[in-house]
């Protein structure tokens, strides 16, 4: 879901909450599609150290700013030290919470490196 693949409507509802099924009710307009993205990186913050970090690293890029800074926090709580370079490039993001997030991220990793 976090490389934008369907996921069933249940398990978006179970991510997202009240504003999923909102969303969800609305036919998630295209502007809004990225919540799904939001959700899905929101979710890996409980589920644990993801096993796969390409997604991860594709998410950084994303177009939509939440799902960027989101991706950071899931970085950040996992310490995935693989992606420091990429967190990094975040530090001078356009959108100031994403500056933020990717600079906790990297501080994260650089503490727990020592």
């Amino acid at each position: 879901m976090l490389a934008g693949g369907d996921e069933e409507p249940d398990f978006i509802a179970a991510i997202g909450g009240a504003p999923a099924l909102h969303l969800l009710g609305a036919g998630t307009p295209e502007d809004q599609s990225y919540w799904l993205r939001v959700w899905a990186a929101r979710g890996l913050l409980w589920a644990g150290r993801p096993n796969e970090t390409g997604v991860l690293r594709t998410a950084l890029e994303d177009g939509a700013w939440r799902v960027r800074e989101m991706t950071c926090k899931v970085i950040a709580r996992h310490c995935v030290d693989e992606l420091l370079e990429s967190v990094i490039a975040l530090e001078i993001d356009p959108v100031a919470r994403v500056r933020n997030a990717a600079f906790r991220a990297t501080r994260r990793i650089i503490e727990l490196e020592r």
